[in-house]
């Protein structure tokens, strides 16, 4: 029988969808009849439930941030909480959050999985999440004395480390890349594992301005959505041409293959219309199609992915495959939310990726020194502008790198950009237009 009435609760179990208010009563329910000698209180998701049902009564959060707690050695992984109703709820009194480093792509055998949830019903709350926004494996909810616990059996038993919290790399995330995805431009698994181990004192002991977070994108798809949540995206792409096969081309306009891989959510769209569902959708108009031949101004093409998605039996990525990398990314905290900025338009992704690295340590090393306290680094580069940053980065301004060039008419040059002949015009004309 539930200890708490949760009137306010019971109504988000309500309608189809599913509720995590019914996954915490069974967890509940589950940890009253386990026979697991547990070393949390068996009445934590009781509480839990008590205390969230508080919340909504009171509209005031009832968790209190109690200072730094963590395990020994590392400055991250651990999130602590602590509820302020202690009396009235002593079974999440402390009720910490753990962040495990998930495997690359999220691959998992079964044997590991009953591994770890045995181990949350001893020594957490039985509550997973999985995966958080970061990637992490998060384990919901368990007393101070039980971390350093946890953290031996993870690290001696199940082989796994926690992940980032605070400011420091977070757990860095990539998509399936080369195990399963035909678009894979570069092996999104061996880069991700290789900076996870390159940068463990990054990750483990905070000492940046905010958190840093590395996703892999292995194509223009973005299955991890690197370029709106990252501060450096590294999504996979290519410098060559789309690969045609006419004669496939031809059988998805004749009918005989189903568009978007027969992907249509049982809709009937009636037949496939090329002109309409892919020339005219190009955001470059840089296809044609003349009943006949498909033909791609592959120097226009943008690599949207769009027309290779809608035809993959006719469409292929090119051969000359690596990576674009940008920067900033990040969701609203001191400033609005934001996408991330092309900064290298190309590069090869190939072992031991030192040059990855060298651009990585550029970057770090001038926000470390420059940026302020929680200002991510796409607010930095908002502030001190992308050309000083192109500067930190010693890369040279690329067009691919802008959306489009300057509407308005004032152009500023550095002294000795251009030539002496232009000087005097140059200097003219800013005063003459300067306000």
């Amino acid at each position: 029988m539930a200890k708490h009435k949760t009137p306010m609760l019971d109504e988000l179990e309500k309608g189809k969808w599913p509720s995590f208010v019914s996954d915490i009563k069974q967890e509940a329910e589950n940890r009253g009849k386990t026979s697991v000698d547990l070393q949390t209180p068996k009445e934590a998701c009781d509480d839990l439930l008590g205390l969230l049902e508080l919340t909504y009564k009171d509209k005031v959060v009832h968790w209190k941030h109690g200072g730094i707690v963590g395990v020994f050695g590392y400055g991250g992984g651990v999130i602590g909480r602590y509820c302020d109703q202690p009396d009235q709820f002593p079974a999440i009194r402390d009720f910490h959050t753990m962040r495990v480093n998930q495997p690359s792509s999220k691959f998992y055998s079964t044997e590991f999985l009953r591994q770890l949830c045995d181990l949350w019903e001893r020594r957490g709350s039985g509550l997973t999440n999985m995966h958080g926004s970061t990637g992490d494996i998060i384990l919901l909810g368990t007393t101070t004395p039980q971390l350093e616990e946890v953290f031996w059996e993870m690290t001696h038993n199940l082989h796994q480390d926690l992940g980032g919290s605070g400011s420091n790399l977070r757990t860095p995330s990539d998509c399936i890349g080369m195990a399963r995805c035909e678009y894979a431009c570069y092996d999104t698994m061996a880069l991700c594992y290789n900076l996870t181990m390159e940068y463990q004192d990054e990750l483990h002991r905070p000492a940046f301005p905010y958190k840093f977070k590395f996703k892999f994108d292995g194509c223009p798809n973005g299955c991890v959505a690197s370029i709106a949540r990252a501060d450096m995206s590294f999504i996979g792409t290519w410098r060559d041409d789309i690969r045609i096969d006419q004669e496939a081309v031809k059988a998805y306009v004749g009918g005989e293959f189903k568009p978007n891989a027969g992907a249509h959510s049982g809709r009937d769209w009636g037949a496939f219309d090329i002109q309409k569902e892919v020339i005219g959708l190009c955001p470059t108009q840089c296809m044609e199609w003349d009943g006949k031949k498909l033909k791609i101004d592959n120097k226009e093409c943008t690599r949207c992915m769009h027309c290779i998605n809608v035809m993959p039996r006719a469409l292929r990525i090119g051969q000359d495959t690596g990576a674009s990398i940008l920067f900033g990314a990040k969701a609203p905290i001191l400033e609005g939310a934001q996408m991330s900025t092309l900064t290298v338009p190309f590069m090869k992704i190939e072992e031991p990726y030192d040059e990855i690295k060298d651009l990585i340590e550029k970057v770090w090393d001038y926000w470390s020194e420059e940026g302020k306290n929680r200002e991510r680094l796409g607010e930095m580069i908002q502030r001190v502008g992308f050309q000083k940053f192109l500067e930190v980065c010693e890369l040279e301004p690329d067009p691919r790198m802008i959306q489009e060039p300057r509407s308005n008419p004032y152009i500023f040059w550095k002294e000795g950009d251009v030539p002496g002949g232009w000087d005097r015009d140059i200097n003219e004309f800013r005063k003459k237009h300067q306000r």
